[in-house]
């Protein structure tokens, strides 16, 4: 079973939702559009690693980036949620990064193919253990930063989301139902950069936790 930990519990976990471009500065950094509503793409669930675990880069990328991102647990199944009904889906938050082999994904948008396979790899999605939503007053006023090494990659505040978490659940259920377990990974701010063999991370967001892993890669196929 993949799971998500909160208060000693073991959560199974569903569907990881993950969404693209909903800090404006991160947008901007990678030269794409700003959306005008939520939009997202799905990672599996065999990419779940916890804290002290290892990112595994994988011999087909030399180029794989980290993504830290406030990660919000559902705890309530819905379909076509109202947005005002939205937060009694949550169950709680953790920090998740979201990593992506930046190399393989811009080979498949140059080829106009998906770039899934750039997301989806075993370990590329490191999440720390997960708070209760009754003890987050308020999910985006929040620090959110990442370190490479000890030295700060990304650091920014969950209130530059560009959409609301309300809206971001509300527009997802009416694409697909949720069901308890699932994550959506909210998205994450500027500052991606590339990770490399041997390097330490440590992703954080103020009153969830932090979330500390190391990489490492393997080795090239003949």
């Amino acid at each position: 079973m993949t799971f998500i930990m909160m208060e000693g519990k073991r959560i199974e976990a569903g569907k990881l939702i993950c969404l693209l471009r909903s800090y404006r500065a991160h947008a901007e950094e990678m030269g794409s559009s700003v959306p005008e509503k939520p939009e997202f793409f799905l990672k599996p669930r065999s990419a779940i690693i916890h804290d002290g675990g290892e990112i595994i880069i994988p011999p087909e990328s030399s180029d794989v980036h980290h993504e830290v991102e406030l990660a919000v647990i559902i705890g309530k199944a819905g379909a076509r949620i109202p947005v005002g009904n939205a937060m009694e889906h949550v169950l709680g938050y953790a920090v998740m990064i979201d990593v992506t082999a930046r190399d393989i994904q811009a080979k498949a948008k140059k080829a106009g193919k998906p770039w899934t396979a750039s997301k989806g790899y075993d370990t590329f999605a490191p999440i720390s253990d997960a708070v209760p939503a009754s003890k987050v007053e308020n999910p985006q006023g929040l620090e959110i930063w990442l370190k490479v090494n000890g030295q700060y990659r990304q650091k920014s505040c969950t209130g530059l989301l560009m959409f609301s978490i309300s809206e971001i659940i509300s527009h997802v259920s009416a694409v697909m139902a949720l069901e308890p377990g699932d994550i959506i990974a909210t998205g994450t701010p500027e500052g991606v950069s590339q990770m490399v063999s041997g390097d330490t991370v440590e992703a954080g967001i103020g009153g969830i936790g932090i979330l500390r892993v190391r990489v490492r890669s393997l080795s090239r196929i003949q």
